[in-house]
């Protein structure tokens, strides 16, 4: 053999290893999205008491995500095709601007998911199923921990199809964020992650949560606030008349609360309202409108005559395993409202962080941040009212 041909067959060589490499590297690329999509089934097909599956899997490595599409998830004793969890699309990727902080985490967003509970399929409580089984598999879909997390035209529900007619309450065009999950910043701060939220419940109520947590601790702290304002009373008609045989004929309503967890111990209180609601309906029946009527006497008797509420304010308190609600402060407050001063339709903003603090057993770092916490409130209450003289 000539040099010549032993060199022209070593050029051969040298680009044959480059170009077989090239092409296993793209059929691996076009492999990768069903390597992934049998990997996510199979772990949904091993939650014990579960069975779901996922339509299709797209892969951007530019960016360091994965898409995951038509996701659903259910009971393997439901009766009903209605998927307890259905996520049409949820974005996972890398969150790259966390590792300007030294920190690899990842950031979630979902768009359209649904959390459907359908009483009947959830309340048998045989088999293997469990809670904690479906939440740590959902987890573990996601490589690395989550920092950020958001959610797009959610939904969340409770339904009872056994009830006739079906109750069917439900929070939709739901808006939420939480974000710096993982303490990547203001790691010194105690509640580092703020999450917000918003809705629309059933009879267009306006739904609304705002807070701060601390996820990174094994029992998580948080300071919550949550109301839902101005719903149409008639929407709850299926669900009063199942439970209670009652039917509103008009009227709004409202729900606000706080809620404190500081080391496992919680504290808070909720604050249902009724405003110029009206029982009786034209087409109920006689011992409707005799039941009615018995409960709208002491509904007249015991609403604030002035703004025309019925409302109380149940305080609760206690270890998370043990939480108890205030009987007698309930009862007392339905007649505070109605003889002495009517509640607000709003959040009291009565109840703080360290409120939840057991006595005595808050830390110096922790009375120092919440100082710090407390004066950042007071400069952005100043701030907010010399905007709204200049406006």
């Amino acid at each position: 053999m000539s040099e010549t041909q032993k060199r022209s067959r070593f050029k051969k060589k040298r680009y044959l290893v480059p170009i077989i490499i090239l092409i296993l590297l793209i059929a691996f690329r076009l492999y990768l999205p069903t390597l992934v999509k049998n990997y996510v089934n199979k772990v949904l097909a091993d939650i014990p008491g579960y069975y779901g599956q996922v339509e299709d899997i797209d892969i951007a490595l530019i960016r360091g995500a994965y898409v995951i599409n038509g996701m659903y998830l259910n009971k393997g004793t439901a009766e009903s095709q209605v998927p307890f969890l259905n996520f049409p699309k949820s974005d996972i990727s890398i969150e790259w601007k966390s590792l300007f902080h030294g920190k690899i985490v990842s950031e979630i967003i979902m768009t359209s998911p649904e959390v459907i509970y359908v009483f009947e399929d959830q309340k048998d409580t045989e088999g293997d199923a469990d809670v904690d089984d479906w939440t740590k598999a959902l987890t573990d879909l996601v490589p690395i921990d989550i920092n950020h997390f958001e959610v797009h035209d959610g939904k969340l529900a409770f339904v009872q199809l056994s009830a006739d007619p079906n109750i069917d309450l439900q929070i939709d065009k739901l808006e939420l964020t939480a974000d710096n999950l993982r303490n990547v910043v203001e790691k010194e701060r105690i509640l580092p992650s703020p999450i917000r939220a918003s809705g629309i419940s059933i009879g267009n109520g306006k739904v609304s949560l705002d807070g701060y947590m601390n996820l990174v601790k094994e029992i998580p702290d948080m300071d919550l606030s949550f109301s839902l304002e101005n719903a149409e009373a008639t929407a709850l008609n299926d669900f009063t008349n199942y439970y209670a045989g009652l039917d509103f004929d008009k009227g709004t309503f409202g729900i606000y609360s706080e809620v404190a967890i500081a080391d496992g111990h919680m504290i808070g209180y909720v604050k249902p309202l009724l405003t110029n609601t009206k029982l009786i309906g034209k087409d109920d029946s006689f011992l409707e409108v005799l039941w009615e009527g018995f409960v709208g006497f002491f509904k007249f008797v015991l609403k604030n005559q002035g703004t025309d509420t019925l409302a109380t304010k149940v305080p609760f308190e206690g270890d998370l395993n043990d939480v108890k609600t205030g009987v007698w402060p309930t009862v007392l407050n339905i007649f505070e409202n109605a003889w002495i001063e009517a509640f607000k339709g709003e959040v009291d903003n009565e109840i703080d962080y360290k409120d939840a603090f057991k006595e005595g057993e808050i830390t110096r770092e922790q009375k120092r941040e919440l100082r710090k916490k407390e004066r950042e409130e007071r400069r952005a209450a100043r701030k907010k009212e010399r905007e709204a003289r200049k406006g």
